[in-house]
């Protein structure tokens, strides 16, 4: 990570190239005037730093020692690239106050220096994955979550962020949708998605146990279908999906009956929300991170992207491919009046102008070359989508 002197305020900032826009920074650093100084001469591990929004938490920390921190933070980057893949430029060894560490974290952890914040956002999210990695799935929520929950008492942290999920409420009772953080879930243990909602519940009662007996500062928040730029074509959710059949001329699949219905929320809205919840929430809180609005059905998104493209696509619904766990929930929208009124939350980007964001990088960064599973034709008049 730079080191932030006045020879490197001058240049211009690397930090949105390739794995997302020119805007998405610059746009999440204006957001975060109130909390950026916090991370001012700080040491940030970040683990999962080279996912989807780690590659973010990296970018957002060089931009803030290259504009903005009066002393430069250093960060320590961890993962084991499981699912993660090639670095591309976000890679950063080299750069003075930047470490990357080869380490996968369900292995315990010494780090020889002092620490002020711990974000753990090491894990496999998309369905597919966890799917083909279930063991591995697990683990990082439960060992690793704990291992670091373990490095993190040794140091006098100023916050633990722990990247829960939005699948921990699994299908809710329509009476609790939107759905707050109180909300118990409704999660079968057993179910195709069980490794990863579990695992999650899981490591969330860990930072509760470990916040109150040992006072480590955790907090949990749980993203409620993020995206945009950055995500890799191979992801196999349901808008790299789109994303990817569009470019290669191929239909739509939506998976079920296209009426499951989710909310979306663009990737630089979550970050604010993610950094707010680290920098402000309260030690051994919870926050739902997400956009509440539209709630949306599966066939309408896909239609959501022909009104994006101005065009018309063929959409096709198709059974859940083996490969791809069924039993998705059929609402997921998120109550998020407690980060709204604790952190000052509230996403800006509209699901239009955020559709069109991150087809318009996809256009320039998928190769197309990426097939998804190949899904069982549907006997029925109606088939199915991801998330």
């Amino acid at each position: 990570m730079p080191a932030g002197t006045s020879s490197s305020r001058s240049r211009p900032s690397r930090s949105a190239k390739g794995h997302c826009l020119e805007t998405d920074i610059p746009e999440i650093a204006a957001a975060l005037s109130a909390e950026a100084n916090a991370f001012s001469g700080a040491t940030v591990l970040l683990c999962g730093g080279h996912g989807f929004l780690g590659r973010y938490f990296i970018s957002l920390f060089r931009f803030l020692n290259e504009r903005v921190l009066p002393k430069p933070c250093r960060l320590i980057v961890l993962d084991n690239h499981i699912t993660s893949g090639a670095l591309g430029d976000v890679e950063a060894e080299g750069e003075r106050g930047y470490r990357y560490l080869r380490h996968d974290v369900i292995r315990p952890l010494t780090i020889d220096e002092p620490l002020d914040y711990v974000i753990h956002a090491a894990g496999i999210a998309s369905p597919y994955y966890y799917r083909k990695y279930p063991l591995e799935t697990l683990e990082v929520a439960t060992i690793g979550t704990k291992n670091l929950l373990a490095l993190g008492r040794s140091h006098p942290l100023k916050g633990f962020l722990f990247f829960s999920s939005s699948e921990v409420y699994g299908d809710p009772d329509p009476r609790f949708v939107p759905t707050p953080e109180t909300y118990r879930g409704n999660v079968s243990a057993l179910g195709p998605r069980a490794c990863y909602d579990e695992s999650k519940r899981l490591g969330e009662t860990l930072c509760m146990i470990f916040q109150q007996l040992h006072g480590v500062p955790t907090r949990t928040v749980r993203p409620f279908n993020v995206y945009g730029p950055g995500m890799q074509e191979a992801d196999y959710r349901v808008l790299p999906n789109f994303a990817g059949r569009i470019l290669k001329g191929e239909p739509l699949n939506i998976y079920g009956d296209g009426t499951q219905t989710r909310t979306f929320c663009y990737v630089t809205d979550a970050m604010i929300g993610f950094t707010k919840a680290l920098v402000r929430g309260r030690s051994g809180e919870v926050y739902n991170i997400g956009n509440p609005s539209p709630e949306v059905s599966m066939l309408d998104l896909a239609k959501a992207m022909e009104q994006t493209l101005g065009r018309a696509l063929e959409i096709r619904l198709v059974d859940h491919p083996s490969s791809y766990p069924a039993d998705e929930p059929q609402r997921r929208c998120p109550d998020i009046r407690k980060a709204a009124a604790e952190l000052g939350y509230q996403p800006a980007v509209p699901l239009p102008e955020g559709l069109a964001r991150f087809f318009a990088w996809a256009q320039r960064h998928y190769t197309s070359a990426a097939t998804p599973p190949t899904p069982r034709r549907s006997r029925r008049s109606v088939a199915s989508s991801s998330t």
